[in-house]
């Protein structure tokens, strides 16, 4: 597959709709970690600068999980539960969005990097040191 680089607008949310965002991509490109929580959570990462990220509503209703080292902010609705955006560890001043809470089948546009998150400790400087 080849990683379309032209810049494109895309509006995802949780189930229920209470929370909604809108995201610029500049690379069709995603990043499948295998940690627990992103195998769990089933998070595809699309990680954007915060200018390329707008929350458009549901402020109110987002919860935050923090583990471990407490940098990552696991943003999730707090009515059905969905993680469709967080501030990730590795890029903590940066939106990482869940791919698979974009509207509509967008999926297929994205190429999937697998990422070594089982493994954080010793795979982290690729993914910080790597063009997302």
């Amino acid at each position: 597959m080849t990683i379309v680089n032209e810049s494109a607008t895309f509006e995802g949310g949780c189930h229920c709709g209470a929370v909604r965002f809108q995201v610029i991509v500049d690379r069709r490109e995603a990043i499948e970690c295998n940690c627990s929580i992103c195998c769990k959570k089933g998070f595809l990462h699309l990680i954007v600068p915060p200018e390329k990220f707008t929350l458009l509503k549901g402020s109110e209703v987002l919860e935050t999980y923090t583990f471990g080292t407490h940098t990552a902010k696991h943003t999730f609705c707090r009515i059905c539960g969905i993680h469709p955006f967080y501030c990730p560890r590795s890029h903590p001043n940066w939106i990482d969005v869940n791919v698979r809470c974009l509207d509509g089948d967008v999926l297929a546009k994205f190429k999937l990097q697998p990422f070594d998150g089982a493994d954080w400790e010793e795979n982290i400087d690729k993914l910080q040191n790597s063009e997302v």
